[in-house]
C-alpha cells in the first residue's frame, strides 16, 4: 500500500492540520464576518419590502468546510449567495453584479471605501480591512422554489439551476457516515492539485470535480473496496487509480435529488453531473486535451507515490511526496 513505509496516515493528517485546514481561529473568524455581511443585509431587507434581495445563504467551500488555506492573499475566503427576485426575462450578468454590488455599498454606508467592493466575472468580491477576509457575493436568481433552489447566471448569460442547501446536505449525509476524514481527504486532494497547477497552469481540474469524485467513490468503492476515508496514502491512491484506470471516461451521476434518466447525454470528454441539477455537467467545457491532461498528471502522481512506498530512506520518500504538496510537506 502507498506511503506505508515512511509517509503513513499520521503524517498525510498532521500536514493537513499544519498546512492545508484553516485553522481553527480563522475558521472562527470567516464565519463571524459572514454572518455579519448576512445580518446586515438581512436587517436592510426587513426595512426595505420593496428590495429584491430576498435572502442570504453561505456557500461554497467555507460552508462546506472543504476549505484550504489560501496563499499570498489570492482568492477569497467565503462564499454568500444572494438570492434575487427579477421579473426580467433577459438577464444581463454584468449589470445584476453592479446591482449588487450598489446594494452592498447601500448597506454598508459609510463605514466601507467603494474599492472594497469589486465585481468580477460571476460575483461582487467584498474586502474586510480590519482582517484581510475577502468575501464573493453571489447572485442567484430566485423564484421562489423549496429548498432555496435558484439560478446561477454565467458570464454568457446561461441560467444554472442551483441549491446551496442542497449542495450542503449532500456533502453532509456522507460525511456523516464517512467521519471527518472524509472532508479532511477533500481538502488534501485540493492541496495537491493546486500545488500542480502551480506547476502546469494549463491543467484544469475545479475543487467541485475533484469533492464529486470522492463523493462517487465513497458511494460505490473502488476495486470491490470502500474508500478508505481514514487511511490517506490508500485513499489518495484509490482516487488516482480512478482517474487513470477510467480515464475519467465513465459519467458519474447522483440520485440523491433526481433520477438517473433526468440527466441527458452529452459529447463531453468527461461528464460528472451536478447532484442537484441534472442538467448540469460540471465538467462542461472541458476538452478531450483537458481530460488527457488531468489523466496523465494523475498517472505521473500515482508512479510517484508508488515510488515513495519503495523508497530507500525517509529522505527519498518525502522528496517523492513534495512532488505533491510542494516544500513545504511534510510541514511542522
Amino acid at each position: 500500500m502507498a506511503g506505508e513505509r515512511y509517509i503513513d496516515h499520521k503524517v498525510l493528517k498532521g500536514f493537513a492540520q499544519s498546512k492545508v485546514n484553516v485553522p481553527a481561529e480563522e475558521a472562527k473568524e470567516r464565519r463571524r464576518q459572514v454572518n455579519h455581511l448576512r445580518e446586515r443585509l438581512e436587517n436592510y431587507i426587513a426595512a426595505h419590502p420593496d428590495f429584491d434581495l430576498v435572502k442570504l445563504r453561505a456557500s461554497g467551500s467555507t460552508a462546506k468546510h472543504t476549505a484550504i488555506r489560501r496563499r499570498s492573499g489570492t482568492g477569497s475566503d467565503a462564499d454568500v449567495a444572494a438570492y434575487l427576485r427579477t421579473t426580467d426575462t433577459d438577464i444581463d450578468v454584468s449589470t445584476m453584479l453592479t446591482w449588487l454590488r450598489d446594494r452592498c455599498i447601500e448597506v454598508y454606508g459609510a463605514t466601507k471605501d467603494e474599492d472594497d467592493f469589486k465585481p468580477s466575472d460571476h460575483a461582487v468580491g467584498i474586502t474586510m480591512r480590519s482582517s484581510g477576509l475577502k468575501i464573493d457575493v453571489v447572485p442567484v436568481l430566485y423564484t421562489g422554489e423549496p429548498d432555496d433552489r435558484g439560478y446561477l447566471v454565467t458570464a454568457e448569460g446561461t441560467k444554472v439551476l442551483t441549491s446551496v442547501t442542497l449542495h450542503l446536505q449532500f456533502i453532509q449525509t456522507r460525511k456523516e457516515k464517512a467521519g471527518d476524514g472524509y472532508r479532511e481527504l477533500i481538502r488534501l486532494l485540493k492541496a495537491w492539485i493546486r500545488e500542480s497547477k502551480e506547476v502546469d497552469p494549463e491543467l484544469r481540474c475545479k475543487s467541485f470535480l475533484l469533492e464529486l469524485l470522492v463523493a462517487h467513490l465513497w458511494d460505490v468503492g473502488w476495486n470491490g473496496e470502500l474508500l478508505q476515508v481514514d487511511e490517506y496514502p490508500a485513499a489518495i491512491e484509490q482516487v488516482l487509480s480512478y482517474i487513470v484506470r477510467t480515464g475519467l471516461k465513465t459519467p458519474i451521476i447522483f440520485t440523491d435529488y433526481y433520477k438517473a434518466e433526468a440527466v441527458n447525454a452529452t459529447a463531453d470528454p468527461i461528464q460528472v453531473w451536478d447532484p442537484v441539477n441534472p442538467q448540469n455537467n460540471v465538467a462542461r467545457g472541458y476538452t478531450e486535451q483537458d481530460r488527457q491532461r488531468l489523466v496523465n498528471h494523475a498517472r505521473i502522481t500515482l508512479e510517484t507515490i508508488s515510488m515513495a512506498a519503495y523508497a530507500a530512506t525517509k529522505g527519498e520518500a518525502l522528496d517523492a511526496w513534495r512532488e505533491l504538496f510542494g516544500p513545504t510537506f511534510p510541514g511542522e
